[in-house]
């Protein structure tokens, strides 16, 4: 946590970026596992790293990224070792695969992202199945990863009408604008992926660490 705002560092693949991030600030460390990502790690990768983590960045939790995973695959990310389940999925999606997913994991450990096209809002159906929403920007043929901003005022429509669940604001976020967008929308929990990379899947530790500064500056 960097002052009063909640951090997570998105697309790691590799220890080093992993150590920087929690030294930089971050409460949670995200690893994407849909395979069209190009910053997508294997979930036997994540194995290979699961140890380590827990002795170099004890108190740091874990969240599997993935898209539309069936019920069996969360478990299997649940075994691995993760802690938090950050699913992306389209806004038309049943019902009742949302509620398989906060019945696999638990809802106080399901993070749901919907990929929602202009003027569509979170359905009040969604708030009791999930500990949080992730408001990423929208892309028609991606979920994430587009590295452009998103609808701030949607993000801050949306958490002011419904303030007893976490809201997590991502998309096109980095050291230039991250206080804008703390001002702009009341978030106090940031997803940061490609602002801070050098190339997708690798962290530039400058830009990190100016990110993190940023944010220390914007909170105090």
């Amino acid at each position: 946590m960097i002052g009063a705002i909640q951090l997570k560092i998105c697309g790691l693949t590799s220890l080093v970026d992993a150590d920087l991030a929690g030294g930089c600030g971050a409460d949670y460390l995200g690893f994407i596992l849909h395979a069209k990502s190009p910053r997508s790690v294997s979930l036997a990768r994540f194995r290979e790293m699961a140890g380590r983590l827990a002795g170099r960045l004890a108190g740091r939790q874990k969240v599997a990224v993935d898209v539309e995973p069936g019920p069996d695959a969360l478990l299997a990310m649940r075994d691995a070792g993760f802690d938090r389940f950050q699913v992306h999925f389209r806004h038309d999606v049943p019902l009742q695969a949302i509620e398989a997913w906060a019945e696999a994991v638990g809802s106080r450990n399901l993070w749901l992202a919907p990929k929602l096209p202009p003027g569509v809002d979170v359905p009040e159906a969604w708030l009791g199945l999930a500990q949080a929403i992730l408001m990423d920007t929208f892309d028609p043929a991606l979920f994430g990863g587009t590295g452009r901003t998103g609808d701030w005022p949607k993000f801050r429509r949306n958490s002011a009408r419904n303030p007893g669940i976490t809201w997590i604001l991502s998309g096109g976020l980095n050291p230039g604008n991250v206080g804008e967008a703390l001002a702009e929308t009341g978030a106090r929990f940031l997803d940061v992926n490609s602002g801070v990379e050098s190339a997708p899947g690798v962290k530039d530790h400058g830009r990190l660490k100016a990110f993190a500064a940023a944010v220390r500056s914007a909170a105090a």
